[in-house]
């Protein structure tokens, strides 16, 4: 039997004691969670420096602080998400319980990522333990400094047969893919995702595929440039532009393009000084083949800002591309890196147009003062995500789903929504032995008077709200007692 075997078989045997369906349970996990993120923040920062040039102040900026959030909110509302969830009743089941039992799913695989390790690896780990799961931890292999520091750590602060932490490359992750999961999540590209859902589809596993895609950025005549582009050069430059949903190109007019560059360019040295190779805020490209596949895709392209690389560091600067056409190189796949393209359009027709032909995109940035125009973009194109006069921050807003549509992935998390995508929503309607004259409606003989009380019964929704459980209850059992009755009695 493999390592990866049987970490599955023993978080299975945990799942099956029961230990993980008590709140009080999960809630102390998370607490632990919490505790480790907390009292771990060196060895967290020291691994993500040498793993991406992370700096000690991004650390907390970019991965812990939003973990922090998201433990403390699922601490907090826990008993609620978890409580039975009553829903609306019709004359048929008015004297019923009809609620949503959120359950657990069973064992749950976890695969991260490498350009925010922790954030995205621990992220959806949350929900997983909130809503009473197992899980199988897989950090990217890519980031191996945080990959040993979560092998290392985690199993000292949380349950290590419920939550094990598997490390490897490519043959770990194939063989733990031959295991059956009740819920695979992964966070990555497009390819390995088609092999992920190849593997789970043999076990029938639901999968949560959060990947990326050419993210838009619409900028509007009609807008403060110089705000703009001080939120589109930091989004698009944190983490050394390794964002998932990372401004990937910008669409603006042609009269706006030298202006664009310019601010841009003004923000690149405000952020990261004259040299940002030097400064400690800005970091490094995660490995060699990366660095190569970044500089393949300039060319052809016109640098307008930036350019500077050193392979030996994997360093790249802020780079900005001017008058880039369509089918450039840099176009035909998702950046993932610090180059920022700038094509032009001359209408926001033509840049709806533009992102309609094109895969759905993880986010879709649009920069104007004209709430009907954000409005439009909103009601005619489609995309994981929108944001309106900002970058990236939707991620960080508990209360909104995170996740992709068509090519930028499926399922979501965070908050709530992380606790019910990994939770099976159960049914259940809990009838008495009693009042059998309703139910005469539905038994043989088949007649048009059964059929006509039973559209009515079945058709007429009741607002609890606004009656109240005791009048209706009340007049159900006077209708029954007084009309059907006598009606259906032979």
């Amino acid at each position: 039997m493999s390592r990866e075997q049987k970490a599955v078989d023993r978080a299975r045997k945990a799942f099956l004691t029961g230990r993980s369906k008590s709140l009080e349970y999960r809630i102390t996990q998370l607490k632990n969670l919490l505790r480790f993120v907390r009292e771990r923040q060196n060895e967290i920062a020291e691994g993500l420096k040498k793993d991406l040039g992370r700096s000690e102040g991004g650390t907390p900026l970019y991965e812990t602080l939003g973990l922090e959030s998201e433990i403390n909110l699922a601490v907090k509302y826990l008993k609620e998400w978890a409580a039975p969830r009553p829903v609306s009743k019709s004359m048929m089941t008015i004297s019923d319980q009809v609620y949503i039992q959120p359950e657990p799913l069973g064992v749950v695989l976890v695969i991260g990522a490498w350009n925010y390790p922790w954030a995205v690896t621990i992220g959806p780990l949350i929900g997983a333990i909130a809503a009473g799961n197992a899980a199988v931890i897989k950090p990217s292999e890519v980031s191996s400094h945080t990959s040993k520091v979560m092998e290392d750590l985690l199993p000292l602060y949380l349950d290590k047969e419920l939550y094990p932490v598997v490390t490897g490359g490519v043959t770990e992750t194939q063989e733990l893919l031959k295991q059956r999961f009740d819920h695979i999540f992964y966070t990555g590209n497009g390819t390995v995702a088609k092999i992920i859902m190849e593997a789970a589809a043999k076990h029938l596993t639901p999968t949560t595929l959060e990947l990326g895609g050419k993210s838009p950025c619409y900028i509007d005549n009609n807008c403060d440039l110089a705000i703009a582009c001080r939120r589109i050069a930091w989004g698009k430059y944190s983490n050394c532009g390794q964002t998932c949903i990372a401004p990937d190109y910008i669409l603006c007019d042609p009269s706006m393009q030298d202006r664009v560059i310019e601010e841009i360019k003004k923000n690149i040295k405000d952020f990261y000084t004259e040299d940002p190779k030097k400064c400690m805020d800005y970091g490094r490209i995660i490995n060699q083949r990366h660095f190569k596949r970044l500089m393949a895709l300039l060319e052809g392209s016109t640098i307008a800002v930036g350019g500077e690389n050193d392979e030996s560091e994997c360093y790249i600067g802020p780079t900005v591309l001017r008058d880039v056409k369509p089918d450039a190189k840099v176009m035909q796949e998702e950046i993932f890196g610090p180059l920022l393209p700038i094509l032009t359009v001359s209408s926001a027709d033509e840049a709806i147009k533009f992102i309609n032909q094109r895969e759905k995109p993880l986010a879709l940035y649009i920069f104007t003062s004209d709430n009907k125009l954000i409005k439009r973009m909103i009601a005619e194109t489609s995309s994981g995500g929108v944001v309106a006069n900002d970058c990236l921050m939707h991620f960080s807003v508990s209360s909104l789903p995170f996740g992709g549509v068509g090519n930028s992935g499926m399922g979501h998390y965070h908050g709530k929504y992380g606790f019910d995508n990994l939770s099976h929503l159960r049914g259940c309607l809990i009838k008495q032995l009693k009042m059998e004259g309703v139910n005469k409606m539905r038994y043989p003989p088949h007649t048009a008077d059964k059929l006509g009380w039973a559209r009515f019964f079945i058709l007429k929704h009741v607002d609890f709200g606004s009656l109240g459980r005791m009048v209706l209850l009340a007049l159900m059992a006077v209708f029954v007692a007084v009309i059907l009755q006598g009606y259906f009695t032979d």
